[in-house]
């Protein structure tokens, strides 16, 4: 939708032109209007604010690695879920789940776990689900830990997903429909309305439906409604509520596998036909925002979600089968079964008070907030049985004891998408988590001078830990519970060393809880509760401290916007276990990553837009309980990691584009700590290879209503995979080689 920018010359000047009988000048500009009022108008891919209305200062002011993907970016690479926008990011690895969170994505920042720390509007969303993008407006991502802001958690950094709102500024309605390869079907329609001055409503729809490319019978589909209502009756007072819903259903695959630490790249799509991944998602939220005067403003924001998530999957594992059963011994690959179901409730309350004020003749912006939350996982299993027929042997059995891809000649099995002949009924219960959290944070940013300006805050986040944990055979209950109080700061400064450029030096900080990741149980390796001595009370937190020198520097008319930083983060105190045992070790762990990040988003000329950064990182796992685990890199982390988006306007109304994303070597292991190393011959056993993949895109302006628009995803048809489990059992591959036409239509 096209709107017009009017800019006047001043009124002196004005004034001045008619008195010498001129006409004063009026300048029409045609700019793309962004219903996001946080994004900089003109300028697509660069954001000016942070939609985190705490974060007082442009994004170009503040002491931190704050990366911003702006809506124009998400549209015109074509991404339709979370995991693939941050998988472009820099700094950010991707990884599996498998038993433990499979119920939805998994993002690693920086080389810790950050599953858990996915916010929405600035509220934690714990659903652990499939995050779609039709109802978000812009991601935000920091790097390096934030619990100022985040709270428990946020070790290697956040995700905050900025929703659409309705909003009274103006009407506009755009309709998309997108078809192309492996029957690739999506349409969205996005709609807001002004009733007057003081009344708006908007809303998203969302249909979806497309094979996995190269990889059918998988298959993703989606469901989507958002809608959002503003009232505004005063310039004081305004209040939005909204909701969003989701479901989405796939039929899941797991990919390739490693076996003698090579992936199989010729790897057949063996998902079985019963399987499946869901999530039901609804959320409700509500909205007050009132100003007592200019300098004083109140926010609440009050949300009650709910989740169903569950799964039904295979994977698959190269083996050498048994010698001494039928057959003998060939390399084959075996099928597994992986299943859960989990029930999420979550309630949320966030009150800030925002003052704006001079104290000792300096100007601070001070934010004073009160947060509650009470997040409930109820996770069970699947019973499940196997009718198919055996086709081969694994270990040493001398009989056919499982299920193979390939006969000894190589050649897949027959019927293969039906080999295992599953069924599955829904079980009982297995975990029973809660934590309820009471939360106080007071921030300032105050300008000491005109050029040197501090800002620093502090939080207390006070949780009661409760876990029951139920035998699904024997019925056979343990319940763990414990309270404690995390302690949480950070401090910036900044200072102006030229117009439009800064430099800046931070700390801050974050800590987590024995039992914060809500999917696993007691599984002690993979982040969840560790139990020693045959209680959970007695660790104390996991600590992460981020330090940090940068500079950004606004050029080009504030256009283009540069960002450099050097971080070490370093996390101590950590919980560590093995496998899937309960039983760990408390606060043994210490590892530390450091690196360096360049940034750029926004216009380098008229017609060039650009975003994009790289990443050079170094992990080190300083202290284990293991001793062999000292000086070893992370698991899921990448040495290197770059990414750049482009968009060129050949005339008005024609851009073409693409982003090309490069991500280095990575090795699997549990969290937190060393990547799994064979001690045999001395290298990491569970390699990722690393990967380069380039997607284009086009796009034509048919007339003021109509656009069309081409995406060309991995046009390289890079064989790529985004993570490995541990025992690599399933490596995730990448989507193939795919094309998009999208027609929009703007009303």
């Amino acid at each position: 939708m096209l709107g017009l920018a009017v800019s006047m010359l001043a009124p002196a000047e004005a004034a001045a032109q008619e008195a010498a009988g001129e006409l004063a000048t009026v300048k029409v500009e045609d700019t793309a209007i962004d219903p996001n009022p946080n994004a900089q108008l003109g300028v697509p891919y660069k954001a000016k604010t942070s939609g985190d209305q705490r974060r007082t200062r442009p994004i170009a002011e503040t002491p931190t690695t704050l990366q911003v993907v702006t809506k124009s970016a998400i549209d015109d690479a074509g991404y339709s879920s979370l995991s693939e926008i941050l998988d472009a990011q820099p700094g950010i690895t991707l990884g599996t789940g498998e038993n433990g969170n499979a119920f939805g994505d998994r993002y690693i920042i920086r080389g810790q776990e950050a599953r858990s720390d996915v916010f929405v509007d600035g509220l934690r969303d714990p659903g652990m689900t499939i995050r779609e993008s039709f109802a978000v407006e812009q991601v935000e991502i920091t790097k390096g830990p934030s619990a100022t802001f985040a709270g428990r958690g946020a070790a290697g950094g956040a995700v905050n997903a900025i929703t659409k709102q309705a909003n009274t500024a103006f009407n506009f309605g755009k309709a998309d429909l997108a078809v192309g390869t492996d029957d690739h079907v999506r349409a969205t329609l996005d709609v807001n309305h002004a009733f007057g001055e003081t009344f708006a409503v908007r809303g998203n729809l969302l249909y979806a439906r497309e094979d996995v490319p190269e990889r059918s019978p998988a298959n993703r589909e989606r469901t989507g409604l958002a809608l959002s209502g503003l009232y505004a009756p005063t310039d004081k007072l305004s209040v939005t509520v909204d909701y969003y819903g989701l479901r989405a259903e796939d039929l899941p695959d797991l990919g390739s596998w490693l076996y003698n630490k090579q992936p199989n790249k010729h790897a057949p799509a063996y998902a079985q036909a019963q399987d499946f991944l869901k999530s039901d998602v609804d959320t409700f939220t509500a909205r007050v925002d009132y100003s007592f005067s200019d300098a004083v403003r109140l926010k609440n924001l009050l949300r009650y979600g709910k989740s169903d998530n569950s799964y039904l999957t295979t994977g698959a594992r190269g083996i050498l089968t048994s010698a001494n059963a039928p057959g003998g011994a060939y390399l084959s690959a075996t099928l597994s079964t992986h299943q859960g179901w989990q029930e999420v409730e979550y309630l949320a309350n966030q009150t800030d008070l925002f003052i704006d004020t001079e104290l000792f003749g300096l100007k601070h912006q001070l934010v004073a907030g009160l947060e509650y939350t009470d997040h409930k996982v109820l996770n069970g299993v699947f019973a499940t049985t196997n009718t198919g027929a055996f086709n081969c042997a694994s270990g040493t059995s001398t009989t056919l004891n499982a299920y193979c891809i390939y006969d000894r000649t190589g050649a897949i099995a027959p019927n293969l998408s039906t080999l295992m002949g599953r069924q599955a009924v829904r079980g009982t219960w297995d975990t029973d988590w809660g934590v309820k959290t009471l939360s106080a944070y007071l921030m300032d940013t105050v300008d000491l001078s005109d050029k040197l300006t501090v800002f620093g805050g502090v939080r207390v986040d006070s949780f009661d830990f409760d876990l029951a944990t139920q035998n699904t055979t024997t019925l056979a209950r343990a319940n763990y519970a414990y309270s404690d109080n995390l302690w949480n700061g950070h401090l910036g400064v900044t200072y102006d060393l030229a117009p439009g450029l800064m430099i800046y030096a931070s700390a801050a900080s974050g800590a987590d809880i024995n039992g914060g990741e809500s999917d696993v149980g007691t599984s002690s390796g993979y982040g969840g509760t560790v139990i020693y001595n045959g209680k959970v009370a007695g660790a104390k937190p996991e600590k992460s401290l981020n330090l940090e020198l940068g500079a950004k520097w606004n050029v080009l008319d504030e256009r283009l916007l540069l960002t450099a930083a050097a971080f070490q983060s370093t996390k101590k105190e950590v919980m560590e276990g093995a496998d899937y045992s309960s039983v760990g070790t408390f606060n043994t762990g210490k590892n530390r990553v450091r690196g360096v990040e360049l940034g750029v988003s926004g216009q380098i000329t008229d017609a060039l837009s650009v975003v994009g950064g790289v990443t050079w990182m170094e992990a080190e796992v300083l202290a284990s309980a293991t001793p062999a685990n000292v000086g070893k890199t992370l698991s899921n982390f990448a040495d290197v990691s770059a990414s750049l988006q482009a968009k060129y306007e050949i005339r008005e109304g024609f851009y073409v584009g693409g982003v090309i994303k490069h991500e280095g070597k990575r090795y699997g292991g549990q969290p937190d700590t060393a990547a799994a190393y064979s001690t045999t011959d001395g290298t990491y056993s569970q390699p990722v290879p690393a990967y380069t993949t380039l997607d284009l895109f086009a796009t034509y302006r048919i007339n003021k209503d109509l656009q069309a628009k081409v995406n060309l995803g991995n046009v390289t048809d890079e064989n790529y995979y985004l993570a490995v489990y541990r025992s690599g059992a399933f490596l995730y591959k990448g989507d193939g080689q795919n094309a998009r036409l999208t027609l929009t239509y703007e009303f």
